[in-house]
């Protein structure tokens, strides 16, 4: 078996193509022949690096969960996060509409792919560009933007949007999809409750909630969620806040683009701040969307204000946690709010107020 030493000195000749010379004694002049053998190949030039990079190079090089990530092609060590949460809360069920707030990289939306199926579907919303993984669907923009919130909630009220279909017919002409056989079976009863309710939805879609009529009191809970809007079954946040760009207009590739989300700035009240704003968005985006008994999961940085938020939470979800999964860095202040069970009954007001 080779030593140590000598393996290092194989791979640094086969990485840096050089061979490996013996280190001179020590001379004070800048350029001496003396010290260098004739013809030897001079030493590849190396920029330094800085210090928050090399520590940061140093901390993914240490971490068990950053290398696990790697091995099994997730996209980043966050989906750790998710799975631990998704362990203890059970979020995630097959055939289940999930809208992944901030999904950029995307891994938080690759373990919701991989619980949801089959028959589930992915939504994943981010401003800058990130290449989505296999199953899911992506909405490049500003979820703070009234424009883009709208664009999705448009987008999740069509049940067959972001699904995918198989072909149960190989003939190149006649060959149909999985959803229209299943239109071509379906009898007078269920015709008739889908006509009723396409008739019923686009004049309730986004109103706000409203005492129920006799009529409404014999829908089942599903189509009362409908004729809301309420279509979605999870909700997640991952979302930072945007930094603003302030040099690099000049460049036009979406590949490098300096509109970019941060980490955290490293002030700790900034950060908090950020972080509240961003979780009262995706909370005002779930109560417009998630169905009731639905879940809403939000990344957020601890602070004075975090204790409104879950007050906030608590009056629409039966329950809330605060957790700090294993994989989550114990320097780091962020934290995550498990809102579970959506209820039907509260309203805007009630939910909102200070």
């Amino acid at each position: 078996m080779l030593s140590r030493r000598a393996f290092q000195q194989l791979t640094d000749g086969a990485i840096l193509g050089a061979r490996h010379w013996p280190a001179p004694a020590f001379c004070a002049a800048v350029r001496c022949t003396a010290c260098m053998p004739s013809g030897s190949p001079r030493a590849p030039a190396f920029r330094s690096s800085s210090s928050s990079s090399t520590r940061w190079k140093s901390r993914q090089g240490r971490d068990f969960f950053a290398k696990e990530a790697r091995v099994q092609g997730l996209k980043s060590r966050a989906a750790f996060k998710l799975l631990e949460l998704n362990e203890k809360h059970k979020l995630f069920k097959p055939g289940q509409t999930v809208v992944d707030l901030g999904f950029a990289p995307g891994s938080w939306s690759q373990v919701a792919v991989s619980r949801t199926t089959p028959g589930g579907r992915v939504v994943g919303i981010d401003l800058i560009p990130a290449q989505p993984p296999r199953g899911v669907s992506t909405i490049q923009g500003n979820f703070l933007s009234p424009a883009i919130q709208a664009e999705v909630r448009a987008y999740v009220q069509d049940p067959d949007l972001g699904r995918p279909r198989k072909q149960v017919s190989s003939d190149k002409d006649g060959g149909m999809t999985e959803e229209e056989v299943d239109e071509m079976e379906k009898g007078y009863v269920d015709i008739e409750r889908h006509a009723h309710l396409e008739g019923v939805e686009a004049e309730s879609m986004g109103q706000p909630d409203k005492a129920m009529t006799g009529s409404e009191s014999k829908l089942s809970l599903k189509e009362r969620d409908v004729r809301q809007g309420r279509v979605v079954d999870v909700v997640l946040s991952d979302m930072s806040e945007p930094w603003d760009q302030t040099t690099g207009f000049y460049k036009k590739s979406l590949s490098d683009p300096y509109f970019r989300l941060m980490n955290t700035s490293g002030i700790a009240f900034k950060d908090h701040a950020g972080s509240m704003d961003l979780c009262m968005a995706g909370l005002t985006f779930a109560f417009d969307t998630l169905r009731t008994g639905g879940h809403y999961l939000c990344k957020f940085y601890q602070g004075p204000e975090d204790k409104a938020l879950e007050t906030k939470l608590r009056r629409l979800f039966a329950k809330v946690h605060r957790e700090k999964p294993d994989s989550s860095r114990s320097e780091s202040k962020e934290g995550y709010f498990v809102a579970l069970r959506r209820k039907e009954s509260p309203t805007r007001e009630e939910v909102f107020r200070e």
